[in-house]
C-alpha cells in the first residue's frame, strides 16, 4: 500500500480531550489515516508519488462536519441578490431599486435571506417594495427558506390573485381582508405556484453552481455534511461530480418522506438505504414535523402571539408516528425537523413508541429544536436521540432583548429558551452542530463561534441571547467532529486523529480551541484533506 498523502510539523489536536497528540506527522494511504510518528518516521513512508506537506507548525483537526446542510437547493436558492446584510425596509428598498436600473426588461428579479426583522413588526408584505418592484417579477426568499415574498407582477403572471387550498396543511397565500395576496408565500407548496412561471437555469448551471458551492466548503475548513434532502437531481449531481472527481466534500444523504407518502412510497425509501458512491451515500430519511416559527407554521403547545403556530405539519402526527415505526424496524435512522416544543415533543413519543415495539438499534435525531421546556431535556439522551442544533440562528435572527420576530411570536417565557445547547448537552445529549445553509452562512468557525458566543455575526459588540446556553470551545469542536460522527454510526472510523480514520482533515493556521469566539471565523484554513486528497490548499504550503 503505497502512502499518498504525508503531513509534517504538525500540532495534531485531538477533539476529546483537547489536548495535543504526541506525535508530529501524518500519514495516509487509501482514505486512511496509515501512521501517526514524528518528522523522520513519517518522512521515510514516501516515495515519488506521495504528497508531502510541511505544515510549518499548523493545526490538524479531524475533518468539519456541517451537521445539517443542504448543498443543491442552497446553491440554487443562493443566486440573485444577497439580502441577508438588510437591517431594515429602507435598505432592502435601495438594494432593490439598484437592482431594477440593471434588469433587462421583463427580467425576473431574484433575492434570497430576507431577514422578517427587517419590517419591525409590521407584516410581512411586499406594500413596502411596490413602487421599487412596480411591474417587475420578483420572488424575494426569506431566510427561513421556508417563504417567499412574491411582487404584483410575478403573482399576476403566476395567476395568484387571491387565496388558495392545499394539501400541505401550513402553506398559504396570505391575503388581507378583501382577499388580496399580500405577497406572503407559506411554505413550499404555496411557493410553488409562482415558482414554478418563473425562468429556471438549465441542468448544467444548477450543476455548476452546486459543484462552486462545495469548493467553496471546502475552503471553508468543511470535509463532510449531513445532507436533509435529495430533492430532484440532487443524486445524480453527486454521482456525477464523485464519477468525475470533482466532489470536494464526503455527503451523508437523507431523503425526504412528507405527508401522504403511502406504504409502497416508504418501502421505496427503505430500499434506497446505502445508495451511493466513493464520497455520498443515501442514509436516512428527512422528515418535517413543522414549519418555522417566524412565519408561524412551527407546532407550539401553546399558540404564538398571533394565533398561530397551532398544527403539525403532518395533517394526522399519528401517521409521523407509524412512519418512524416502519422506518425503526428497518434500521433507518430518521432525522426530523422539529421546531416548536410540541413538535419535539411528539417526535421523541414516536422514537419513544418505536424503541418500544422492537427492532435495531437506530440513532435517531431531531433537527432544529428551537425552544423546549424542562421535562424535554433528559428524554434526548434517554432515547438516544441526537440533537442536531443550529447556534447561527439564534445569533443572526434574534435578539438578546426579545424584540425580534421570533421572540415577539414566543413571548418571554419560551423565548428565554432559545436554542438550548448548553442545556442538551449537560443533560447528555449528544450535539451535532451546523449551519442548515443556505439559512445561514455554511463556514464551520462561524458555526462553531456562534455556539460560543451567540451574539450576532453582523455587530459583535452587541448582547448575547441567552449567553447561559454558550458551549465551550472544546464542545463546539466536538460538535463538528466526534458526534457528527456518532450522529452518523462512524464514531469508529471518523472524528478521530487516529490510525485506521478517515484522512478527512482540516488545518488551520492557529488553535481554534484558543482563539477567541469573535475572532475565530477569521482564522485561516490552510488545508482541506478528503479520502486523503487535498481539496483546499493555501498558497502559503
Amino acid at each position: 500500500m503505497r502512502t499518498s498523502l504525508i503531513l509534517l510539523s504538525a500540532r495534531l489536536l485531538d477533539p476529546v480531550t483537547g489536548q495535543y497528540l504526541p506525535h508530529t506527522a501524518l500519514a495516509a494511504a487509501d482514505g486512511r489515516i496509515t501512521a501517526l510518528g514524528d518528522d523522520p518516521q513519517i518522512r521515510a513512508l514516501a516515495d515519488a508519488s506521495t504528497t508531502v506537506i510541511d505544515l510549518k507548525g499548523a493545526v490538524v483537526t479531524p475533518g468539519l462536519v456541517d451537521g445539517h446542510i443542504h448543498p443543491v437547493s442552497g446553491a440554487e436558492l443562493t443566486h440573485g441578490l444577497d439580502l441577508s446584510a438588510c437591517a431594515d425596509v429602507a435598505q432592502v428598498r435601495e438594494v432593490l431599486a439598484r437592482a431594477v436600473r440593471e434588469l433587462a426588461p421583463g427580467a425576473w428579479l431574484h433575492g434570497w435571506g430576507l431577514d422578517p426583522n427587517v419590517f419591525a413588526g409590521r407584516p410581512v408584505e411586499t406594500a413596502p417594495f411596490d413602487a421599487v418592484l412596480d411591474g417587475v417579477p420578483a420572488l424575494l426568499l426569506l431566510f427561513d427558506a421556508h417563504s417567499m415574498l412574491a411582487s404584483r407582477r410575478a403573482l399576476e403572471l403566476a395567476g395568484v390573485d387571491g387565496p388558495r387550498s392545499f394539501d400541505q396543511a401550513t402553506a398559504e397565500v396570505v391575503c388581507d381582508a378583501d382577499g388580496r395576496p399580500t405577497g406572503l408565500l407559506l411554505e413550499d407548496a404555496a411557493c410553488e405556484l409562482v415558482e414554478r412561471v418563473a425562468p429556471q437555469p438549465t441542468r448544467e448551471e444548477r450543476r455548476e453552481r452546486l459543484a462552486a458551492a462545495l469548493r467553496a466548503m471546502a475552503a471553508a475548513g468543511l470535509t463532510g455534511g449531513h445532507a436533509m434532502d435529495a430533492n430532484g437531481d440532487s443524486l445524480a449531481f453527486y454521482a456525477e461530480l464523485d464519477a468525475a472527481g470533482q466532489l470536494p466534500l464526503r455527503l451523508r444523504v437523507a431523503p425526504w418522506c412528507q405527508p401522504g407518502t403511502d406504504a409502497d412510497g416508504v418501502r421505496a425509501l427503505i430500499a434506497g438505504q446505502g445508495e451511493g458512491g466513493r464520497l455520498w451515500r443515501t442514509a436516512g430519511v428527512k422528515i418535517f414535523m413543522d414549519g418555522t416559527i417566524d412565519n408561524g407554521t412551527a407546532w407550539l403547545e401553546q399558540p404564538d402571539c398571533h394565533g398561530e403556530s397551532r398544527h403539525a405539519f403532518w395533517p394526522d402526527p399519528e401517521e409521523y408516528t407509524r412512519v418512524v415505526g416502519q422506518l425503526h424496524r428497518a434500521g433507518v435512522p430518521v432525522a426530523t425537523h422539529a421546531i416548536g416544543d410540541a413538535a419535539v415533543r411528539h417526535v421523541l413519543d414516536a422514537v419513544e413508541k418505536a424503541r418500544a415495539e422492537g427492532g435495531p438499534a437506530v440513532r435517531h435525531r431531531i433537527e432544529h429544536i428551537e425552544t423546549v421546556p424542562d421535562d424535554t431535556l433528559r428524554r434526548f439522551a434517554g432515547l438516544g436521540v441526537v440533537a442536531s442544533m443550529q447556534p447561527t440562528h439564534c445569533c443572526d435572527f434574534t435578539r438578546a432583548d426579545h424584540t425580534d420576530n421570533w421572540s415577539r411570536r414566543l413571548g418571554e417565557e419560551r423565548a428565554s429558551r432559545a436554542w438550548r445547547c448548553r442545556d442538551l448537552h449537560d443533560a447528555g445529549a449528544v450535539v451535532v452542530l451546523g449551519s442548515d445553509w443556505p439559512i445561514a452562512p455554511y463556514p464551520p468557525l462561524g458555526v462553531m463561534a456562534g455556539a460560543r458566543h451567540r451574539r450576532p455575526s453582523r455587530d459583535l459588540t452587541r448582547p448575547p441571547h441567552g449567553p447561559d446556553q454558550a458551549l465551550t470551545a472544546l464542545e463546539a469542536l466536538q460538535g463538528m467532529t466526534v458526534n457528527a460522527a456518532h450522529a452518523a454510526g462512524e464514531e469508529h472510523e471518523a472524528g478521530r486523529l487516529q490510525v485506521g480514520h478517515r484522512a478527512d482533515l482540516t488545518v488551520f493556521a492557529g488553535d481554534p480551541l484558543t482563539t477567541a469566539a469573535t475572532e475565530l471565523p477569521d482564522l485561516p484554513v490552510l488545508l482541506t484533506v478528503v479520502d486523503a486528497v487535498p481539496t483546499h490548499r493555501d498558497p502559503a504550503l
